[in-house]
């Protein structure tokens, strides 16, 4: 039995994305995600490059459509990444990494990109946690997160493990779950087809 002849599967298989879309993502993830592991940081070249590669890419394999949607993308997945940035979740270079992400693949399938990566990045947040014997400590720092944001408070102002920008802050380098996010999804799309 095959993933599209289970019709509960087909909300977590992403659509096709025609070439050269997907090696376009490979090529600015993977640089990024190698970077943001060994200094903890993506510099900006990588997501201008990858921004500059998408919308021409979009522009000239579909024409103005195609740059609509790499205008869509870059949209989306900037202004996501740049609220999470303003509540001190997530840094610079991961907003404007996602905003590349989102203008080579478009909105679309920026989202199932973004899915992928938030169970990644939870799975290995919490593997992090564990082998730093913080897991208990993390925990309480979600829920607290939580309680504050519903409340409309600033959380990191007066928790400071919540601000990203804080050396002691036990932190994981997003650009290394983007890349495995995008790679998962593009696999699922392949196994799909």
């Amino acid at each position: 039995m095959m993933f599209e002849e289970i019709p509960a599967l087909q909300l977590f298989i992403p659509p096709s994305l025609a070439f050269p879309f997907p090696i376009l993502l490979i090529l600015v993830v993977l640089p990024a995600a190698v970077y943001d592991f060994r200094f903890r940081r993506i510099p900006n070249w990588i997501a201008v490059v990858g921004t500059l590669v998408g919308l021409g890419a979009n522009l000239l394999s579909l024409g103005l459509p195609g740059l609509g949607r790499s205008l869509g993308g870059f949209a989306l997945g900037f202004s996501l990444y740049f609220c999470l940035y303003l509540l001190h979740a997530m840094g610079a270079g991961d907003v404007k990494l996602m905003a590349a992400v989102g203008a080579i693949a478009g909105a679309r399938w920026w989202i199932w990109i973004f899915m992928t990566t938030v169970v990644v990045g939870a799975i290995l947040a919490l593997v992090l946690a564990i082998a730093k014997g913080r897991l208990r400590a993390t925990l309480w720092n979600v829920g607290y997160l939580m309680r504050e944001l519903i409340a409309l408070r600033a959380p990191w102002l007066t928790h400071k493990a919540l601000d990203v920008k804080n050396p002691e802050t036990l932190r994981l380098p997003h650009g290394v779950s983007i890349a495995l996010g995008t790679i998962f999804s593009l696999a699922a799309a392949f196994l799909r087809d």
